[in-house]
């Protein structure tokens, strides 16, 4: 017989769904709309980890609000990925999603239903000791400046967050492990083990992000926290019939490396 707690009984399982790479105007409008209701049935939130549009475009960013609208009546949560960055319209792209109801993160937080979303976009510059360092000409330290700059954001994010539940959202990796199968030239240009940094110091139930679309769907931190790729480009190969990722957490429990239970479908 196992003892239960007021906690046990209390807390009821948040239902994620994630995916990423949309990029909304390279395909026809009425191609999204299946894959999107289909991964809201069921979800409580759904996190949507960047490049929402194909080129940065504010009619791209209008027509996916649209399908939104059409097919996920949850919360959104969402992060902007490089291609939103291709037009210089970052800005009002965010504005559009934030007047649309789509929690934009950038360096924020925030707490629905119990969980705690802390977000950047994240940058390049590699992984683990192949990581490039800020050293030589000026342009090579801006561009370690800018990952730097981001990992700051993820970590001012998390600090925000009261809740014990915390879910980070990025768009570039965090982890050398969901991008492999990329080739090995572009490995810099898909993420940085910098934004592994505060996802250690914070424990977090999981992390999600896209980008490498021929990458891996899963890893781990070195803490242990799963990293899921929820590129869908990636999974409409790994898993054609669910292109998005569920995972289930519990409010106001802290996930350690042994007691994360993803529901992975």
């Amino acid at each position: 017989m196992t003892s239960e707690t007021p906690q046990d009984r209390l807390a009821e399982p948040v239902r994620l769904v994630a995916l990423a790479d949309l990029h909304f105007g390279r395909h026809r409008p009425d191609t999204y709309a299946p894959v999107l209701t289909t991964a809201a049935a069921g979800a409580d939130i759904a996190i949507l980890c960047g490049d929402l549009t194909d080129h940065g475009r504010i009619d791209e960013a209008e027509g996916l609000v649209r399908t939104l609208k059409e097919t996920m009546h949850l919360p959104i949560v969402a992060v902007l990925g490089n291609h939103d960055f291709e037009s210089g319209n970052e800005t009002a792209l965010r504005d559009v999603f934030t007047a649309a109801g789509v929690h934009m993160l950038d360096g924020d937080a925030v707490e629905i239903k119990g969980v705690g979303f802390a977000g950047a976009k994240g940058f390049c510059g590699g992984f683990g000791a192949r990581a490039l360092g800020p050293w030589g000409e000026s342009l090579i330290k801006s561009f370690v400046q800018e990952t730097i700059a981001e990992a700051l954001k993820l970590e001012t994010a998390l600090a925000r967050l009261r809740s014990t539940t915390r879910i980070a959202v990025l768009h570039y990796a965090p982890v050398a492990s969901t991008v492999e199968g990329e080739p090995l030239e572009i490995f810099p240009f898909l993420g940085s083990s910098r934004l592994e940094e505060p996802l250690v110091r914070y424990d977090v139930a999981a992390v999600f992000h896209g980008h490498a679309h021929h990458g891996q769907p899963e890893g781990r931190t070195s803490s242990g926290a799963p990293v899921f790729n929820v590129s869908l480009p990636l999974l409409q190969r790994a898993q054609p019939a669910q292109p998005f990722r569920r995972f289930d957490v519990l409010p106001g429990v802290t996930h350690s490396a042994d007691s994360r239970a993803p529901r992975a479908d």
